[in-house]
């Protein structure tokens, strides 16, 4: 059986354990049936997620010159504190920075590989969390606006992380922590536009990955290097698929890159 298609990041569905879903054009991928079976893939080509073109692959699943267009892929994106649709200010595209900034979004603490701040909208919980392989996670304020959670979420860098070890998060290991004493005592950071939206009585959330065996070394599938790549799937976590022989592969890393999936 064979599939062809443009990888986006897979879609998700919160269970015991999560369901991972490879969706195509014109078909899909239920991604927890594939554990223990042969998985080949196969790079084809590339085509941008704005365009469609054939063009090589800049970031997030764009070209370059989309890249620097979309306001999917503008720097409030990344950096929420750079948001200004609050002010009526535009970026690239006032209407869909007014549609995605002016909306409630949640600053988190997650544990992935390490108890990390982060920023998402009330909408995506607890997508991000999956995104992130986040095997706990706790909101910590919800605010009206993506400006107001972006200047939480600089304010508490100063006291706990914001970024994922992906390696330590991939070989799951990881510490359990105790999320609801973080929230608690990183109050006293939280800025005072945003203190009135602090979550005082929230419990936290516990996540379950479909993987069948962890690996010990990994290695980073680059389709560039390795067009084809064949192995039998073992896991799927955050947005990585693991393979027995601890290959790994990032599907979201890989946005925009054409590919054929066969099965065996």
């Amino acid at each position: 059986m064979q599939y062809k298609g443009v990888l986006r990041k897979m879609q998700t569905e919160n269970g015991s354990p999560i369901q991972y879903y490879l969706v195509f054009e014109n078909d899909f991928l239920q991604m927890n049936q594939l554990l223990d079976k042969q998985l080949r893939i196969e790079f084809l080509g590339y085509e941008c997620l704005n365009c469609g073109l054939n063009k090589k692959i800049y970031r997030q699943g764009y070209c370059k010159s989309c890249f620097y267009e979309v306001p999917q892929a503008a720097d409030w994106v990344i950096k929420p504190e750079l948001s200004t649709a609050h002010l009526d200010k535009e970026d690239r595209d006032l209407e869909y920075e007014k549609r995605v900034q002016l909306q409630p979004h949640v600053v988190y603490l997650a544990n992935s590989s390490n108890v990390k701040v982060g920023v998402t909208r009330k909408t995506q919980v607890p997508t991000r969390w999956i995104d992130q392989g986040a095997h706990e996670a706790i909101e910590i304020v919800e605010v009206p606006n993506r400006y107001l959670a972006g200047i939480t979420e600089v304010a508490l860098k100063d006291h706990v992380g914001d970024k994922t070890n992906w390696r330590t998060m991939l070989k799951n290991e990881v510490d359990d922590e105790n999320l609801v004493t973080w929230r608690d005592k990183l109050k006293q950071y939280i800025p005072e536009e945003a203190l009135p939206y602090f979550l005082e009585n929230n419990s936290e959330t516990e996540l379950e990955f479909p993987v069948l065996q962890y690996p010990k070394k990994l290695k980073s599938l680059n389709l560039v290097k390795t067009p084809s790549y064949e192995g039998v799937l073992k896991g799927i976590k955050a947005q990585y698929l693991i393979f027995e022989d601890s290959t790994v592969f990032n599907v979201r890393g890989n946005e925009g890159y054409v590919v054929a999936i066969s099965i065996y």
